[in-house]
């Protein structure tokens, strides 16, 4: 088992990485942030151009063709970006649940356009902040009309569609809105990460259609976020990393009693506890990575184990780059919040790390072998 990528995908890395260190610098995150825009469509418009909004569309709808992989290369470099555009909601989640679940004809409908960056989806659902179950859901599809109300919804004010989970007669479901047409009401949510916008959606008897099979919503809003933990995972590790590289080379020229800072003790072993939570997170990351683009039975619980390192690397990594830039590092001026904004709003919006503990803890439990047999004791 190779876990090391290809020289072909080290090369789509590298490219990823130029393109974004001249048109996403951070001050584009800020520009962001400080404004009233919420995203940047200059930079949509140019991860459109280089494919890789349809890094893992099939050819025949419009796509590169590629895969997951290629696909893991790219969030981890847009993470590293702190990019302010709607990726994850659109790439990682409706992209990703149409070409799981969506019927040839919604697979030629809109993937085309999601590849072209023509149009952008969000997956709505969540009713409320805390842990989601099956039957904290409550908004309802009949007669081919969804009402109900979801929040918060990554990129819902910005997002031409979204797959919704909303009870039909069969039971739980995903379904397909139109979010620009009638019965759709949209509402911006203030966040702690401005840069990355969230929204209120209101459907009142909205047209909508359904996803998959129906009845199965809960088992396939599960399999889609286990896909999507996945490849946030490498977003939220290519955060991390960036946010490493940064408090390394400003303790290194920061001078204190005339040496480096970076010298002293303390600052080393805080430095060595993130570099091993950064590559543990790498490791889960890898095997998820894996397990994706195998379509592994083992993917729920590499998701689970993605999901939980990566969310503690970065939030670690988020509050280091602030402490350790000391007093600037509490500034507006410096660009340390903008990592520990983006960490907290990566770590929330797929479920919190502790829920995906759970997740785990249920998973394990249940392939767990039966010890209380007999002759599952150990002899004595």
């Amino acid at each position: 088992m190779n876990f090391d990528f290809s020289d072909d995908q080290k090369m789509l890395r590298t490219t990823a990485r130029e393109f974004l260190e001249e048109h996403a610098p951070l001050s584009v995150c800020r520009a962001v942030l400080e404004s009233d825009t919420p995203c940047s469509d200059t930079l949509w418009r140019g991860a459109a151009q280089l494919g890789w909004l349809g890094t893992a569309i099939p050819e025949e709808y419009g796509g590169a063709g590629l895969g997951h992989l290629e696909l893991a290369v790219i969030a981890e470099e847009i993470g590293r970006a702190l990019a302010p555009i709607p990726f994850s909601s659109s790439v990682y989640l409706a992209t990703e649940a149409i070409v799981l679940d969506g019927t040839d004809a919604q697979k030629k409908q809109y993937l085309p356009r999601l590849s072209s960056g023509e149009a952008i989806g969000t997956f709505a659902h969540a009713e409320r902040p805390g842990r989601q179950g099956p039957s904290s859901v409550s908004a309802t599809l009949s007669a081919g009309r969804l009402s109900g109300t979801k929040m918060p919804v990554l990129d819902g004010d910005v997002a031409h569609f979204a797959v919704v989970t909303a009870r039909t007669e069969h039971g739980l479901s995903l379904v397909l809105a139109d979010l620009t047409g009638p019965g759709v009401k949209r509402r911006p949510l203030h966040s702690l990460d401005p840069s990355r916008s969230m929204a209120v959606l209101e459907f009142d008897n909205a047209p909508a259609t359904v996803l998959g099979p129906e009845g199965r919503g809960w088992e396939r809003a599960q399999a889609l976020l286990d896909r999507a933990a996945v490849l946030m995972a490498f977003e939220q590790l290519g955060g991390a990393q960036r946010a490493f590289e940064i408090t390394r080379e400003y303790t290194m020229g920061r001078y204190a009693f005339g040496r480096p800072v970076a010298s002293f003790q303390a600052l080393k072993h805080r430095m060595a506890d993130l570099y091993v939570e950064i590559e543990l997170a790498r490791s889960n990351a890898y095997y998820g990575a894996w397990a994706l683009s195998n379509a592994s039975p083992d993917l729920p619980t590499a998701a689970c184990g993605c999901r939980i390192t990566a969310t503690d690397a970065f939030d670690l990594a988020s509050r280091e780059i602030v402490q350790m830039h000391g007093g600037v590092g509490f500034t507006w001026e410096y660009d340390c919040h903008l990592f520990y904004r983006r960490a907290k709003l990566l770590g929330t919006i797929l479920g919190s790390a502790d829920q995906w503990r759970e997740r785990l803890i249920e998973l394990l439990a249940a392939t767990a072998p039966d010890t209380s047999h007999p002759a599952a004791q150990p002899y004595a």
